[in-house]
């Protein structure tokens, strides 16, 4: 018996958000018409694209198993940037600024400046960078970052409910993307970008942190988020038809069975494929859920994602 399916159309969809800019490559991102990897009833212009987190200093709370693979360039951003394209296969990459945060080593802004020039000459894809979270040294780091590099398109991670208007306004000023950052509620999402909008931002230059657990720490409710999210886009609703960033390893890697030694549970099998294993199990669902764009820690975990996502979007085009 033949399958007639009859194609569900919507009258919204996803916004394009292109990054990069200037001397980038620039990728573009979202633009779908339909539920996630609908692929028989919706056009998908841009595939999901894989991000690799770098960082300013070593930084001491990863891992070995995660810390293997960047071996003699962790603490070192250019280089640690240009083996995550060259040698990885990332397509962009995101320079985490942990050192500037306060209690964690309190670096400049000057410094964190430096760091993102270093990355920048050392790739040519769009960068993200993420500051040390919400408050007047992100503000003060992220604000100098995205001047240093006006017109190269950068994504500035993030703002957030209680203080954006900041980088709002360094956002419109230099060129640059921002993530709208949300504790997992569609309100506060919503509401966020209806405050970017009325903070002169061209929502089309916008993308969507909803905040994510990894498997077994909230992931169910961030899937419930964004497919509200993507059904609001889909019928239309301008304020949640950003493209979806999702901070994978951040959040896999701190995990304990990510980081639970063998020793301690020789049941759980090694820690290294295990830790990838919870990275992948992660991140899959997020693209089920309708993410455009994934920030990965380890390489391994990159490419079997990346796998995936050819065999899903193989002869659909995009």
């Amino acid at each position: 018996m033949a399958l007639n399916l009859k194609p569900k159309t919507w009258p919204g969809g996803v916004r394009e958000v292109v990054l990069g800019a200037g001397n980038r490559k620039p990728l573009t991102v979202g633009g779908g018409k339909g539920l996630p990897l609908h692929t028989f009833e919706a056009t998908f212009p841009w595939r999901p694209v894989l991000a690799l987190e770098v960082t300013d200093v070593n930084p001491r709370t990863w891992v070995d198993a995660v810390r293997a693979p960047w071996e003699g360039v962790l603490g070192q951003p250019a280089a640690a940037a240009k083996r995550a394209v060259t040698d990885f296969g990332a397509d962009l990459v995101m320079l985490h600024l942990v050192g500037t945060h306060p209690d964690r080593g309190d670096r400049t802004a000057e410094e964190a400046v430096a760091d993102v020039r270093s990355v920048l000459d050392a790739v040519s894809c769009p960068l993200i960078v993420k500051g040390p979270g919400a408050g007047a040294k992100q503000n003060d780091v992220l604000s100098r970052v995205a001047e240093a590099a006006s017109g190269e398109g950068l994504t500035l991670h993030s703002a957030c409910q209680e203080d954006y208007k900041t980088l709002a306004a360094v956002a419109v000023a230099y060129g640059q993307v921002l993530v709208a950052e949300s504790p997992i509620d569609i309100n506060i999402a919503k509401q966020l970008n209806i405050l970017l909008s009325e903070a002169s931002i061209d929502i089309g230059r916008v993308l969507i942190d909803p905040l994510t657990g990894a498997l077994g720490y909230g992931l169910e409710y961030t899937y419930s988020v964004m497919e509200r999210m993507r059904l609001a886009a889909l019928a239309g609703e301008p304020m949640l038809s950003c493209p979806v960033i999702c901070l994978v390893g951040e959040e896999v890697w701190k995990t304990k069975e990510a980081k639970t030694p063998a020793a301690k549970e020789p049941a759980w099998g090694p820690e290294a494929e295990r830790g990838i294993n919870w990275e992948v199990a992660t991140a899959l669902p997020l693209l089920l859920a309708g993410a455009d764009v994934l920030v990965l820690r380890h390489p391994e975990a990159l490419k079997r994602v990346r796998r995936q996502i050819d065999a899903w979007f193989a002869g659909a085009g995009g």
